[in-house]
């Protein structure tokens, strides 16, 4: 795990000081040693104020990663250690906060590391914005990081003084909405040359490419891939990407074709040839065009004159060189500007109404061409590079020296004046017009005759003779660095550098003949034809003059210049990475004092240190210092009541006792420390919270409130829609129910409407009540006599529960069947006789049951008895015997009584403390009446007046106990039984039960 302390806590004396504003003497020797230590340290970084100085280690430091981004985010830029990841976290924040753009600007001479600079800085941007992981986020993240690889794959190149310079400049704009997650982003490119020559092999191996035409375009099998996963993520197409092979593999073979003379007896009679027609079939299959016109393009040109006629003019081997190597380079740029393009069109945001989603904001990364001297090949792509470089340092000095002591004067703030070079006139040198280099070398362009380097040579010496950077072998004979008739030398910000004038106006003319523009349009290829709109022109139209190569790169680094320096918020809050080179062999843990001294002069570190020692680390107007700080002072909270506001903020720095670390300027508070800054910002940071809540209070309760007025009005609605419901439901009852006391139904057949939800438990008692009424008018019709009856077959229904649907409910019940003459004609006086003697002797008051029954005992035996069931006692009789007592139980031993679920008459009693009696009521008349139900309702509704429980069970198979022996008994239909009777086994009993 990396530390989490402070910078203090990190960055001990051992490693020097981390910012170099803090050195006790600020003097080159001083400033170099600082350098040289935290270097040897592993330090790479150091501060000058907010401005970051990066020295290239040329080699992996663990420096990076995810743990380190954990370190920075959210942190001020002086609470850790200087990092690049401190830098892009202040722009990050200083963009979210203020909602306002800001820029990063990374500078420094080829070799310097500014490309991986600018990529940690990406990858920083990317890894801090939106953990909700959401798709658009996250393929604008993708987008941006993955395009810096195919871009450098496409711009950059191998020079002998970096394996990977940037033959393009870069300005990148990410936009990011108001929550501060990327949306989308657009990228500004400066592609500056294409080295492209195929019959060298210093080029081909800077494009990783081979001279087979099926060739791969990187040698490297896993840099390849990475360019080709870059390409498929970003969102480029199968057929684009080969198209973008099959484009560069035709820009090699277009550079390896030769010219030579045709022989005079040859087949082309004198004239131009191609050295090997092979390559002209390779471009034609690769561009998919014609062979013969790619032939004839090569060799020749379309020429229109008065009258709309056109001619073909033949090339020589020099002018046909030139229109093939123009025609390369066109090729090589058009296919840069087309990828440029199509990362752009995937990166726009999408959907975007700033009416809807609020403002947009911008953080710019700049990452453009490093200086450079090199000791051949000083050219005209050099002189660009460095004109470039000249124009961004003139922007530097302007931005960081020049306008801020113009700043302090005019807002009034005592100022030590410090002297600096001023490359304005550097500047002027170049782009003059009239008199500058491009302006002197256009007019040679355009001059008709045969105007060259040497004419234009002798021009600029005529015209700059007495400028202090100028010079040349004309002007100075006893400089012999440079050659007579060739070379001229500037004296740069970053040092003097001797140009060669041979190829200037070549190359900046604009030599690609139409011919090629309609070849390459007519191509059937749509990506290459989409490339080259311009072809479609007919040649015999008249055109302007195309601007030259070194205008139109002059006219982009004034556009760049003036979008940076038209931005208020790099004045008031500018981001640098000022890169250093250690040393000129790329060696890691090794700098070389004399070359990096050359690098902080030319950069001006120095002068910026004491512009930094000298003045003020931030400035912010009043109003937007109190906007953001208001809160932290009770007499500016929540608005302040002075007279102005540069006197609240005077009584906010007073209660915070940092008033002697600023100056008041007319408009704007100067603040000298950054830790003043860093004090505000952690005391804000606490009271934001609090803030926070008392908002989260306030809005809460206003929503509560609008939730409660609307509440109240459902409420309201759904009461009053509630009445109605009730008020139509009970007007719906009460016209139902209006013949409801009409006998004999009482209503039986009316149908209750469907209540709403409210009424449910309503209606449901309703019910009740009404069956009880309904009940009672039925019963309040009933004569006494017959109440005793109703009140055991209700008795009967409720033992049931259903379980026997055949019980005897529709009949009459006599309950005394001995009695009766109908069931018993030639016994009924004995019983009555015997029924009189035991009420004297017992003292019962009614008989409940009485019938004849077939019983079965211990012994397996089964006779015919009776059975008399009366208020006191249940008694079993045998009728052969004058109805002879043969047992009596108590009724209230009497506990239960089990019977089945069918038709049979099986009762089984059972009896605490004694046996169980199972019985079958038979001899009925009608024969096999259905008279269970009866025996159950008396015995039942005798046992409820008395306040016990009597226990029914129905069920098929009943178990019974007679003197501890357990047994069931079934019932078993018979066809061939005429009388019901048992039939026994060991264990069981089954009652035979006739069908007929």
């Amino acid at each position: 795990m990396l530390p989490v302390g402070t910078m203090e806590d990190e960055e001990g004396p051992e490693y020097g000081k981390p910012d170099f504003v803090l050195l006790d003497q600020l003097t080159m020797e001083d400033f170099m040693k600082n350098l040289q230590l935290r270097f040897e340290k592993g330090r790479i970084y150091t501060y000058i104020g907010e401005v970051l100085v990066s020295v290239n280690p040329y080699q992996e430091l663990p420096l990076y990663g995810p743990e380190a981004i954990a370190k920075y985010q959210g942190r001020e830029l002086y609470e850790r250690p200087p990092h690049l990841y401190a830098v892009a976290n202040a722009a990050y924040k200083a963009m979210k906060r203020r909602s306002r753009d800001t820029c990063i600007v990374i500078s420094g001479e080829s070799g310097a590391g500014k490309t991986e600079a600018s990529k940690h800085i990406m990858q920083y941007i990317a890894a801090v914005t939106n953990p909700s992981q959401r798709a658009e986020v996250e393929r604008v993240k993708d987008v941006l990081l993955k395009s810096t690889c195919v871009l450098e794959a496409f711009g950059n190149a191998r020079t002998n003084r970096n394996h990977n310079s940037s033959r393009f400049g870069k300005y990148m704009d990410i936009n990011f909405d108001f929550k501060g997650d990327p949306v989308g982003g657009h990228i500004h490119s400066y592609l500056l040359e294409k080295l492209l020559r195929g019959s060298e092999d210093q080029e081909l191996q800077r494009l990783h490419l081979e001279r087979n035409p099926a060739m791969a375009l990187d040698s490297d099998e896993k840099s390849y891939q990475g360019v080709m996963d870059a390409m498929r993520i970003i969102g480029f197409s199968p057929e684009e990407v080969e198209s973008a092979h099959r484009i560069l593999a035709a820009i090699l073979h277009l550079g390896n074709i030769e010219f030579v003379e045709a022989e005079e007896n040859g087949p082309q009679k004198g004239g131009l040839a191609v050295a090997d027609e092979t390559l002209v079939g390779y471009v034609a299959t690769l561009t998919a065009t014609p062979r013969d016109l790619v032939l004839r393009t090569l060799l020749a040109r379309t020429v229109a004159s008065g009258g709309r006629e056109v001619i073909e003019k033949s090339h020589t081997v020099a002018e046909a060189s030139y229109a093939r190597d123009a025609c390369a380079k066109a090729m090589y740029q058009r296919l840069f500007e087309w990828v440029v393009d199509k990362i752009n069109g995937i990166m726009e945001p999408r959907g975007r109404d700033p009416r809807r989603d609020g403002k947009d904001t911008v953080i710019g990364v700049l990452d453009i061409y490093g200086f450079e001297v090199f000791p051949v090949n000083r050219n005209f792509e050099q002189f660009c590079i460095n004109y470039c470089n000249e124009k961004l340092q003139q922007l530097f000095i302007q931005l960081i020296l020049k306008q801020e002591q113009e700043e302090y004067e005019r807002e009034g703030i005592a100022w030590q004046t410090i002297e600096y070079f001023n490359n304005a006139t550097i500047v002027e040198l170049v782009e003059q017009p009239r008199r500058g280099i491009l302006a002197v070398l256009d007019e040679a362009c355009s001059t008709a005759g045969p105007i060259t380097d040497r004419i234009f040579l002798q021009t600029l010496d005529t015209h700059h003779r007495h400028h202090p950077h100028y010079s040349s072998r004309q002007l100075c004979p006893t400089d012999k660095t440079m050659e007579f008739g060739r070379d001229f030398q500037i004296k740069h910000y970053a040092g003097d550098v001797t140009y060669s004038v041979e190829g200037f106006i070549d190359k900046n003319r604009d030599s690609l003949f139409q011919d090629f523009k309609r070849l390459l349009y007519n191509s059937m290829d749509p990506t290459l034809r989409a490339m080259w709109p311009d072809g479609q022109q007919d040649i015999t139209e008249v055109t302007k003059r195309p601007l030259t190569a070194g205008t139109l790169f002059k006219n982009s680094m004034v556009a760049l210049v003036e979008n940076l320096a038209s931005k208020p918020w790099l004045l008031e809050e500018p981001f640098y990475v000022r890169c250093i080179k250690p040393n000129e062999d790329k060696v890691a843990g090794r700098l070389d004092e004399a070359h990096c001294r050359h690098q902080v002069e030319y950069l001006g570190l120095l002068e910026n240190v004491r512009v930094r020692r000298a003045g003020f680390a931030s400035r912010q107007p009043y109003p937007r210092f109190l906007l953001r700080y208001k809160m932290t002072c009770e007499y500016t909270w929540p608005n302040h009541l002075l007279g102005s506001d540069r006197e609240a903020v005077g009584a906010l720095l007073e209660q915070h006792g940092l008033q002697g670390d600023v100056a008041f300027g007319h408009s704007k508070l100067f603040i000298r420390s950054p830790r003043t800054l860093v004090t505000l910002e952690q005391s804000r940071a606490r009271l934001i919270p609090i803030i926070v809540l008392l908002l989260q209070k306030a809005w809460r309760g206003t929503l509560a409130r609008w939730r409660c007025r609307r509440l109240k009005a459902i409420y309201t609605i759904m009461r009053w829609f509630r009445r109605h419901k009730v008020r139509a439901h009970l007007m719906e009852l009460q016209r139902r129910f209006q013949a409801a006391r009409q006998p004999p139904l009482y209503g039986r057949d009316l149908v209750w409407p469907t209540p709403p939800a409210v009424l449910q438990p309503f209606q449901d008692t309703c019910r009740v009540l009404f069956s009880r009424w309904r009940a009672r008018q039925l019963v309040k019709n009933i004569p006494p006599s017959d109440m005793t009856q109703i009140k055991a077959k209700v008795a009967a229904m409720g033992a049931l529960q259903g379980l026997r649907q055949d019980w005897g409910c529709q009949r009459a019940w006599a309950r005394d069947y001995l009695s009766s003459d109908t069931d018993n004609p030639t016994a009924s006086h004995l019983f009555a006789e015997k029924l009189k003697a035991l009420r004297e002797k017992d003292g019962f008051g009614t008989v409940l049951f009485s019938s004849h029954v077939r019983k079965v005992n211990r012994f397996r035996k089964s006779r015919d008895r009776a059975l008399l069931l009366t208020d006191r006692h249940l008694y079993k009789l045998e009728p052969g015997r004058q109805y002879r007592v043969m047992r009596a139980v108590p009724l209230d031993a009497v506990t239960g009584l089990s019977v089945t679920s069918g038709r049979d008459q099986l009762a089984v009693l059972h009896a605490q403390g004694y046996d169980d009696l199972v019985v079958c009521l038979h001899r009925s008349q009608p024969p096999l009446d259905n008279r269970i139900g009866e025996l159950v309702g008396m015995l039942a509704a005798h046992c409820q007046g008395e306040g016990r429980t009597l226990e029914v069970r129905v069920s098929d198979c009943i178990p019974l106990s007679q003197r501890g022996a357990r047994r069931l008994i079934s019932v078993e239909p018979s066809p061939e039984q005429l009388e019901p009777d048992f039939q026994c086994s060991r264990n069981t009993f089954t009652l035979l039960w006739p069908t007929h």
